[in-house]
């Protein structure tokens, strides 16, 4: 039963049959926006978001970014870069993915926080169905939803093209997944990540 991610929340990275959770997937899927064409009828504007991961050491300096332009990096896969969202409506499928592979991460990141701009700016309460989710499965295939986000539905997202939406981090040689769910006056991913380091690390 998945879960609806509020700030400051921990969930558990645990398979829902038990064991530990060793790769997952953050998705985020949204929707072309309609407008009314110059004759009547509806014509759809497409929505640039691009959802990525900054990897951080113990020293909260960044190592890398998995994100549109770097698509693959330290057990962290990138699915690539949608520029125009679902035109025809939500096909249950997410439009970017990030596939994380725990094991795979190098033993000198500590944390790696998720973020989602918006590229073109579209103010994120005007984007059909936006939202994330944390699952177990592929690009192509949702085996078992842990967590959701509904960023459209959510006042708080309401004026904001940029938001960080949560972080793993070693705790005790394990791995934790805590929700921060906050947006951030950046326009772009290089400032959101400065964000990120400075109050969210």
């Amino acid at each position: 039963m998945a879960i609806n991610l509020v700030k400051g929340q921990k969930i558990s990275l645990e398979k829902s049959g038990g064991g530990k959770l060793t790769s997952f997937c953050i998705g985020a899927n949204w929707g072309a926006i309609s407008k009314k064409g110059f004759f009547g009828g509806e014509k759809k504007e497409a929505v640039d978001l691009d959802l990525s991961v900054g990897l951080f050491n113990a020293n909260k300096e960044l190592t890398n970014i998995v994100y549109f332009g770097n698509l693959n990096a330290n057990g962290i896969k990138h699915s690539g870069d949608d520029t125009v969202g679902d035109v025809d409506g939500d096909d249950g499928l997410d439009n970017e993915v990030i596939s994380i592979n725990l094991n795979s991460i190098p033993a000198d990141v500590e944390q790696a926080v998720f973020v989602l701009n918006s590229y073109e700016g579209h103010d994120f309460a005007t984007i059909p169905f936006a939202s994330i989710r944390l699952y177990e499965g592929t690009p192509d295939r949702v085996d078992d939803i842990s967590a959701t986000f509904n960023i459209a539905s959510d006042s708080k997202f309401s004026g904001y093209v940029s938001m960080v939406l949560g972080k793993i981090y070693r705790r005790n040689g394990e791995w934790k997944f805590s929700a921060i769910g906050e947006p951030t006056r950046d326009k772009k991913l290089e400032q959101t990540l400065q964000t990120v380091k400075s109050k969210f690390l």
